[in-house]
This record gives C-alpha cells, structure tokens and sequence, in this order.
C-alpha cells in the first residue's frame, strides 16, 4: 500500500493504521507498506521514528521505484526496511537494453548484501520475466502475470476451480 508524505506526517497516522490492522482482523506482518525515496526528503529522522514504531507492530516497509528518486544510501541504513522494489523504468527495456541490466544487477546485488527483499515492477512480457529471474530476482508485479482487477472480479478470479498457478501467465 503506498503512503505519501502528507499521510506519513498525520498526527494520528500510526493510531490510526493500528486501528484499521484491528478492526480488519489484518495481522500487521502481512501489510507492505509502500514508501517513495522522495518522501525520505522531507524529514528522514521523523520519518525513521514512524516507521520505527510501525515496524515493532510488525508492519512491513518498502522502497518504491527504487533508483529513481533521491537515492542516498545512507537511509538504506538507517530505516527498518524489507524490500526495494526495482522501478519499472529499469524493466521495460529489459533484456536489450544494458544499462538498464547492469542498473537491475547492481539493486539486486546491494539488496542481497542488505537481506532485503526485492520485487520488479512493470514486467510486461516473458522475456523480461525470464531476465529478471535468470538474474536472481524473486518476485515481480505487472501486465505479464496479471491486468488491475475489480476486486469482485479479483475474488472470483481468486476462488476460480482450477489450480492459482495455471491462471497465471507464466513462461516456460
């Protein structure tokens, strides 16, 4: 779920996700809660506090379009992070393109060395599901796998018979 600065910043902000965790019966592991490196601009110590006290819930934190925004290393230290997610814009020129690779390799390399998940955003077609995985990347979101979904349709889709597995566009 991403969160933007103005959400981060409420003075309730934290209560009141706790709260919604507990009405929903939603135990906090499971919630991802999406970050931008532009958000880290604002106020890095006050933003580390909140996700401090978030995280001792449980709550689980990420980097979205990594690489993209502010990029400083040093936050990468100093936030309770569990993974990066690789921006699309690193993806969709994959496999030709070898900057972008060496840009993929060298996330996936300094999230390794940090025992932090990662995921590729904007994979769109098997090649680029077959590069980024040949690469070492273990989990991925885009049109390739699946279209946004209403979440009826997305239950439906979900609860379908047949095995989850073969309803997803996997290559060979």
């Amino acid at each position: 779920m991403p969160v933007s600065v103005s959400q981060l910043f409420e003075a309730d902000f934290v209560e009141s996700l706790l709260g919604i965790l507990v009405d929903t019966d939603t135990p906090a592991e499971h919630l991802v809660l999406e970050i931008t490196e532009s958000l880290l601009l604002n106020d890095l110590d006050d933003a580390q506090a909140i996700l401090r006290r978030l995280r001792g819930h449980g709550v689980r934190f990420s980097i979205d379009d990594f690489g993209t925004g502010y990029s400083s290393l040093a936050y990468l230290q100093r936030l309770p992070l569990n993974e990066l997610k690789i921006d699309q814009s690193f993806v969709n020129e994959l496999p030709a393109n070898t900057n972008n690779l060496a840009i993929v390799r060298m996330i996936l390399g300094l999230a390794n060395a940090l025992n932090l998940e990662v995921v590729a955003e904007g994979v769109e077609t098997a090649d680029q599901w077959r590069i980024l995985r040949h690469e070492g990347c273990p989990h991925f979101q885009g049109y390739h796998f699946a279209r946004p979904t209403p979440p009826n349709d997305f239950q439906a889709w979900v609860h379908a018979p047949q095995p989850f597995q073969s309803r997803l566009r996997l290559p060979e």
